[in-house]
């Protein structure tokens, strides 16, 4: 199994990704944000692979809750600082697969 789909358990889209994966009948993990942590090095990993910007979910409500001081300035460090603090913001579901990382399982398994 090299298949981790990382993400919070009760968020909408993580739950259909499990469900398409597994009716794939596609082997995978599931890494809950909440209950099995988030470290820099993973973080940092993912970040490398698919860029702050695109991790970082503006539109959640972790962000609409933010002050805006701890909003802005942002850039790469502050990003990376609010996402450890509240791994809500990142974007979900996020794939990892033979070392690669995806934005979504439809990045990962697109539609033919």
């Amino acid at each position: 199994m090299d298949i981790v789909v990382y993400g919070i358990a009760r968020c909408d889209a993580c739950c259909k990704a499990r469900r398409t994966l597994e009716r794939q009948g596609l082997a995978f993990r599931f890494h809950d944000f909440r209950a099995d942590g988030l470290d820099r090095p993973l973080l940092e990993r993912m970040e490398i692979a698919l860029g702050w910007d695109n991790l970082l979910n503006r539109r959640s409500t972790t962000w609409r809750e933010l002050p805006e001081p701890d909003r802005a300035p942002l850039n790469r460090v502050r990003a990376l600082e609010l996402m450890l603090e509240y791994p809500t913001l990142i974007k979900r579901p996020v794939i990892e697969s033979a070392g690669a990382f995806f934005p979504g399982l439809a990045a990962y398994l697109p539609v033919p």
